[in-house]
Formats: structure tokens, sequence, C-alpha cells
């Protein structure tokens, strides 16, 4: 590994850009996977794309030992539900869209005949009664400018069409990431950056190598489950995004003491593999790579669930990116933290042998 402040470029840094700023609501994933791919394929040898659209990047495809490293591509995002005869929209969530969050915010409606623009509208505050609503998903509405059902179907919006935020990548501070859909955009860049990081080296793994980018994390792990299948898998470590806890009216008792720029989390929890879990530790502390520790409920909540009970049992491990004000369209995280998740996936990786037995009882 460079011995330099910062190993994420300004090529890295635009493709994270340019691929954040593309919309990948769940089910409608394609567009930001031809971004990915089209990023990765210089650091690859083979792709595997399935029939709902995850793609994976492989190296080494003939060898036997198989090891994912993991992202999902999906973002959260809202359908068109009912079009009232005024001309109002209401809409259905797809994945864990905040309803609290929309009023006022602009957005993009997907349609055939391309983007239309709206708004999430609210009433004024001046007509307001002193027992206010609060926004729910019956009472948010779409308004695109139009005056009736007609006008609005004219534009090509129908029952279906998806909605996102159109909110965009920015930096804060000249450390943190802002934007809409770091969940799990970020994940994807991150393993796009290990195989980077490998090919740029001259590395050389003793097993194959499938660098995957799941749809449909978003609405119950979907994608992951697809392409675990197809991959059966030996290994498969993940990495998706776990709440920064520092922030205000977060109960630490409750979500655990974590926060963005500490390192990655390292999580514990039946799906995921100790022995798998303390080869991740041990190459942390051997490359002196700070982390932080949750411990899950029962399952994950993430593809790292999919994997571990696909297959029979696959040797499985989460590791987290911090990450501020999840499912808003102001998601941020920490550089460094990206950086650390980079690094250790890619020292695991080095570290890993062929054939390697992660199981309990040997």
């Amino acid at each position: 590994m460079p011995n330099t402040k910062s190993f994420i470029t300004k090529k890295s840094e635009d493709f994270l850009k340019r691929y954040l700023n593309n919309a990948s609501p769940t089910g409608f994933e394609s567009e930001g996977q031809k971004i990915w791919l089209d990023y990765i394929k210089p650091f690859i040898d083979d792709t595997i794309i399935d029939t709902y659209g995850t793609a994976v990047g492989v190296i080494n495809p003939k060898a036997k030992y198989k090891v994912v490293i993991e992202a999902h591509a999906d973002e959260i995002s809202w359908f068109v539900h009912y079009i009232t005869n005024e001309g109002f929209i209401y809409l259905r969530r797809n994945g864990g869209s905040d309803h609290q969050i929309a009023p006022s915010k602009r957005v993009n409606i997907h349609t055939k005949k391309g983007i239309v623009k709206a708004v999430f509208g609210w009433p004024a505050i001046h007509t307001r009664k002193s027992k206010e609503e609060t926004p729910k998903t019956n009472n948010i509405f779409l308004d695109c400018g139009c005056k009736s059902k007609a006008e609005v179907e004219k534009l090509g919006v129908h029952v279906g069409c998806v909605v996102t935020y159109e909110d965009e990548f920015m930096v804060l501070n000249k450390k943190n990431y802002v934007g809409r859909a770091l969940d799990n955009r970020m994940g994807g860049f991150i393993i796009a950056e290990v195989a980077r990081m490998l090919k740029q080296n001259n590395k050389t793994l003793p097993f194959g190598l499938y660098i995957t980018n799941a749809v449909q994390e978003e609405i119950g792990l979907r994608g992951a489950q697809m392409i675990a299948e197809r991959i059966q898998p030996n290994v498969a470590i993940v990495t998706d995004v776990c709440h920064d806890t520092q922030t205000p009216m977060i109960k630490k008792i409750e979500e655990g003491d974590l926060a963005c720029g500490k390192g990655p989390v390292l999580t514990y929890g039946p799906a995921v593999q100790n022995n798998l879990l303390d080869f991740i530790i041990s190459t942390a502390q051997k490359n002196k790579i700070s982390f932080q520790r949750l411990a899950a409920s029962r399952s994950t909540g993430t593809d790292t669930d999919a994997f571990a009970y696909s297959n029979k049992g696959v040797a499985s491990a989460l590791i987290s990116l911090p990450l501020r004000y999840m499912h808003t369209t102001v998601e941020m995280c920490s550089k460094d933290d990206v950086e650390s998740v980079i690094k250790l996936i890619y020292h695991c990786l080095l570290n890993l042998k062929n054939n390697q037995n992660f199981s309990y009882l040997k």
C-alpha cells in the first residue's frame, strides 16, 4: 500500500461523484451499474450480470476457492401510487424512505419520456392550526405544476413511476462526503477501489475474487440472495453502513457508541462467522487500522445475512462505514473512514490463504 496521506485519487472521486449523482432506486439500478462496471473494467478479468441487475467483477474466474467482497447498489425511493383529479400525486415507499424529511423536497419522477420535475408540497405555516399534522405516508404529496390528472399523465407520469430526490454529492469541510444514497453507494465505491488497488500494486491473489454490487438490498436483501446462489462462494466480506451515534436525539444505550472518523465498524452477531471476524480484527491490528465494534441482535439487517445462510452456509462478515442521517438526502460519512475500510478489505485479501478453512469444528 503506498505510504501516502490519501490514496483516493481525483479520478476516483470523480467516479464517486458521477456514481452518487446518478439515481439507482431499488429495482431500477441498471444505469448506476453501468457506471460502476465501466469504472472497474480495467481491474478485472470477467463480469457476471444476473437477470435482476446485480453486477460482479471477477478476478481469477477459474479458481475453485471463491471470495466475495460485496456492497449493494440500490437506493431508497418512492413509487407513484395515486393521482388525484386535481393533479396531486400520492406515493408508496420503495424501500425505507423517510416520510418526515419529504415536505419541500425537490424530486425527479422517472418516466419513459424522461425526468419530470416535482416538489413535495406542504401547507404554509400561516395556514396550519395550533395542533399541527406531522408528515405521514398518507398525507405527503407531489406537485408537478399541473391542474388535472390528465395534465399529469400527458407528462408521462403514471402509477408505478419511480421517484427520487434530486439532491447531489458534495464535500463538507474538506473531509466529509455528503449526499443521498451513500447507503450504500459508498460500499460500491469502496469495493471498486479495492479492485483498483490490487491492480495498481500488481497483487496476484491465489483465489477467485468476486467484487459484487448487489441490487434490491433495501427491500429484503433480495439481490444478495440471488447472486449468492449463483457464485456459491466460500467466504463473503460485506460492506454496508451503520449509524454514527454522536448526533443529537440518538440514544447510545440503544444504538451503541459509534462515531464517524474513528474507523470501520466490525459487527458481532450470529450471522457473522467468528473465525472470519477474528481474522479481520487481526488484520486491522497488524496494519494499525483503527476500528469500532457493534453488537447486532438476531440479524445484521445487511446482505451479510443473505450470504451467511446461503449454499449450506458461507463464512461471512460485515465491515461497516459509520454514517450520519441515514435514509435522508444529507447522509454523511468521513473520508478517512472510507479509506480505512478500503485498506482493511485490501489487506484482508492479501492475508487470506487459498482454501482457508474458517469452520468452527475442524
